[in-house]
């Protein structure tokens, strides 16, 4: 691949920009609640923005991307059936809560509502989850560059992915360690911009070449492009998962674990400069959303609608570009892969085989081999550069939830209780040095997968799927206690990482992928295992909760007044006009996303 100089243009210009807002802020960093909450001043538009931004990341750009090459536009439940609806009720129903009671993070809250225990089981799981989803962006940015060749002939080629995973941490760390969150807020509304100018005209350009929807209808099979057909059965779609599986693993478990208990995105919420804005910010979030699907899944459903050849017989044929080498490949009559490459070791070099033996292919690659297939030179920056903005929102985000979480609810609360407020400022900057070497080390850990989506989905399945019932409970159930909360975190964490232990997807090696115990139970693909898991995890806590608190002693209600929903009193909406509340506009999101729906089903 050959980068003109306004390609190099384009991505020095944006790195300067993300460094320099870093440098403008970092004299307005004088004290911890400026340094991990903005100051709670910000526009709602603008946390709305940075709240779709947070999760605009690699793990969604890349890992959607490959959802789309590998399960087709059944992907588009992440969002219509996974997101939006979690997404509304947050702003509903849960951000008054968040907001109104001042708690500083998601950990906080649990303290207020429930007991120190509690606090801390989550905030140590959530701050390894945070450092494991920022590491699997900087394995997903590391990949890119290897792929592309950035760095050929500037590294050696056996250096390439290290190289790229230090310098990735050190553009992050410099940009969080001085300005801090609100650093990352605004550089996250910037990297929005940025991957919407340089996505259109990828989907643009890519549909054209492969005859629009109607062409990419005839290439792929019918589960590929229907997003409900063959929904009743695992074995009747891509996805491998029926339709119980999806509505209670992915659209209430797992979606509303994530959205309604996840730092990384209440954080931007709750950095907004009122309760009524801090509403606003997941619905106005919501709108963009969801047209997402248009934007991330779409190019990967290209991505294996791509013929570049035809044998003698007339069996189509796909390119295979990796490091700019092209090699025919028969394309698999089930699942075409088109321009796919087969995976390949990023330390070894060596291809990735199955344990049938067949290639593995890196569904991760999906966009930027789109990238390298359709965009001209000159071009090609505003695209790489719009990857790397994915990036660098990813990264960006988890580290800064994991530094608040580390300082308020770990380092605070047992560690130095009384120190000043300038020691916990400097205590956030070491904080964000820490996190981004451990998300150094997480992003060798992510090799192993084939597509992030499967890794994330797996650690979210093991951390938000269980907490999100110790919310559901806590939040409308006011006989919840303590020691039920605190027993059901446990107990459903632990059953997560029994039911992995016990099961794996078809064709994966017992390990990482599950079956580390033994094998009971085979599922046909990492993402029904993973939605499994979590609709076990989350049930688990639900029973162990409600059992423990009907035998513990629930505390006063005067003190949960704030935190309990039947105790607190609704937010004031009188003054506002039908179509400034938040309702209104939830309603909208709502008719949006059952006609998207109906006309892929």
């Amino acid at each position: 691949m050959h980068l003109s100089i306004v390609d190099w243009a384009i991505m020095l210009v944006y790195f300067v920009f993300v460094l320099g807002i870093g440098f403008a802020l970092k004299r307005y960093m004088r004290t911890s609640t400026d340094f991990f909450m903005a100051g709670r001043s910000i526009p709602a538009w603008v946390c709305g923005l940075a709240f779709i931004s947070t999760n605009l990341g690699a793990q969604e750009v890349i890992g959607m991307g490959a959802c789309g090459a590998k399960y087709g536009i059944v992907t588009s439940h992440f969002y219509w059936i996974g997101a939006i609806p979690a997404m509304l009720f947050v702003g509903l129903f849960m951000m008054p809560f968040y907001y109104g009671s001042k708690a500083r993070s998601v950990p906080e809250f649990l303290r207020m509502r429930f007991d120190e225990k509690t606090r801390a089981v989550n905030a140590i799981s959530f701050a390894l989850m945070t450092v494991l989803s920022s590491g699997i962006s900087m394995y997903v940015m590391a990949l890119l560059i290897q792929t592309l060749g950035l760095l050929h002939g500037i590294v050696p080629d056996a250096w390439v992915f290290h190289v790229s995973v230090i310098l990735s941490a050190i553009i992050v760390l410099g940009y969080i360690y001085l300005g801090g969150l609100t650093s990352a807020i605004y550089n996250e509304v910037l990297q929005f911009f940025l991957i919407v100018a340089g996505f259109l005209p990828l989907v643009w350009v890519g549909l054209r070449n492969v005859g629009g929807w109607q062409g990419i209808k005839q290439t792929l099979p019918a589960t590929m492009t229907h997003s409900w057909r063959g929904m009743t059965h695992a074995a009747t779609n891509t996805l491998g998962v029926e339709i119980m599986g999806l509505v209670m693993g992915l659209g209430f478990v797992l979606s509303f674990g994530y959205w309604c208990t996840n730092f990384l995105v209440i954080q931007r919420a709750m950095a907004a400069e009122s309760q009524e804005s801090a509403r606003r910010v997941p619905i106005i979030a919501a709108v963009p959303k969801i047209f997402f699907p248009f934007l991330v899944i779409l190019p990967g459903l290209i991505a294996v609608s791509v013929v570049t050849h035809t044998s003698a017989d007339k069996a189509p044929i796909a390119a295979v570009s990796s490091m700019g080498i092209t090699t025919p490949v028969p394309l698999d009559e089930a699942h075409p892969h088109g321009i796919i490459p087969v995976k390949t070791d990023p330390i070894s070099g060596n291809p990735v085989l199955d344990t049938s033996g067949d290639p593995v292919y890196n569904y991760d690659l999906a966009i930027p081999v789109m990238l390298l297939h359709f965009f001209p030179t000159g071009i090609l920056g505003l695209g790489i550069t719009a990857l790397l903005a994915s990036f660098m929102s990813g990264m960006a985000g988890n580290v800064t939830a994991f530094n608040t979480v580390w300082t308020y609810d770990i380092y605070q609360s047992y560690i130095r209780k009384n120190a000043s407020d300038e020691h916990y400022l400097w205590m956030g900057r070491m904080a964000t040095l820490g996190g981004v070497l451990l998300s150094i080390a997480a992003a060798y850990a992510a090799t192993s997968f084939n597509n992030i989506m499967d890794a994330l989905q797996l650690i979210f399945s093991i951390v938000n799927a269980p907490l999100f019932a110790t919310f559901l409970l806590g939040m409308f159930w006011k006989r919840t206690t303590g020691h039920g909360a605190f027993s059901g975190l446990l107990g459903g964490t632990l059953i997560a990482f029994l039911h992995h232990g016990l099961t794996r997807p078809l064709g994966a090696v017992a390990g990482i992928h599950g079956g580390w115990i033994t094998t009971l139970h085979v599922y046909p693909s990492d993402m029904a295992q993973n939605f499994w898991t979590a609709i076990f995890a989350f049930t688990a806590n639900l029973l162990i909760t409600i059992a423990v608190s009907l035998v513990t002693k629930p505390r006063p209600e005067p003190e949960l007044v704030g935190l309990v929903y039947s105790l607190t009193p609704r937010p004031p909406e009188h003054h506002l006009t039908w179509y400034q509340k938040p309702v209104t506009l939830a309603w909208v999101v709502i008719v949006l996303c059952i006609v998207l729906n109906l006309i892929f089903a």
